[in-house]
């Protein structure tokens, strides 16, 4: 079977997931996730691409980003490549990829779903086990993003800027947004949508993008259908879209 084209569009945000070889660790000592992280930085400043969220697991990476240019993130995920892989297989005298085969992507719309999204990275660890609460684990994106440690990597998204009037108040309520548990629906929409190459948000979105692009793209629950629950959203209904502003 054809694997299913990625798509990447300029403006939108992109959920990106990369695994390591059969599951296998990629990264093994501190060093490696600030290697990783001041080449993933570098690698978007030259590209173009913002980082708004990121969570490093021992296995397997969570980005979230949105290109100026659709076409940065291969470029972004290539030129990352080619510096980490190098670094490990020295590091650790291994040869081979690192990486399992092809990284995943779904475009995400930012008012239905990029809080939600930024949530869901950023709790992996507590899902994982590894540690109670988020403000524990170094590194991901939490710790700038909730309690406002710096961090050169990140950009804040406009919709994160609307939580509050600054800095603090901002931060306050993107906590308050961890006091609520993430729904065992908007968790299996980011993970369904993620392992079908597809994206996330609701019919307006998948209606933007078939005009934008001549495909219909949404992700599709294995099994007897749902019903109908295009236009739910974890954080209420989006505005009208067009070819022009698929993710105003």
């Amino acid at each position: 079977m054809p694997r299913r084209p990625r798509i990447h569009l300029d403006g939108v945000p992109l959920h990106i997931v990369q695994r390591g070889h059969n599951r296998q660790p990629c990264f093994f000592a501190d060093a490696d996730y600030l290697a990783y992280l001041e080449w993933l930085g570098d690698a978007a400043r030259r590209t173009g691409c913002q980082l708004h969220a990121y969570a490093l697991m021992t296995n397997h990476v969570h980005l979230l980003l949105t290109p100026a240019d659709a076409q940065a993130v291969p470029r972004l995920m290539v030129a990352l490549g080619r510096r980490y892989v190098p670094y490990v297989n020295a590091a650790y005298q291994r040869s081979g990829t690192l990486w399992e085969g092809r990284y995943k992507s779904s475009l995400i719309q930012s008012e239905s779903y990029l809080l939600a999204c930024m949530r869901y990275i950023e709790l992996n660890p507590v899902r994982a086990g590894i540690c109670p609460d988020p403000a524990h684990y170094r590194w991901s994106s939490y710790r700038a993003n909730a309690l406002g440690e710096t961090n050169p990597w990140l950009t804040p998204h406009p919709l994160y800027a609307t939580l509050g009037p600054d800095d603090t108040r901002r931060q306050a309520a993107y906590r308050e947004l961890f006091d609520q548990v993430l729904s065992d629906k908007t968790s299996t929409d980011i993970r369904l949508a993620l392992n079908q190459t597809q994206p996330l948000g609701n019919s307006r979105f998948f209606d933007a993008i078939e005009q934008a692009t001549g495909q219909r793209r949404e992700a599709k629950p294995r099994g007897r259908p749902r019903k109908s629950e295009q236009d739910a959203s974890p954080q209420g209904d989006a505005k009208p879209l067009g070819l022009a502003g698929l993710d105003q």
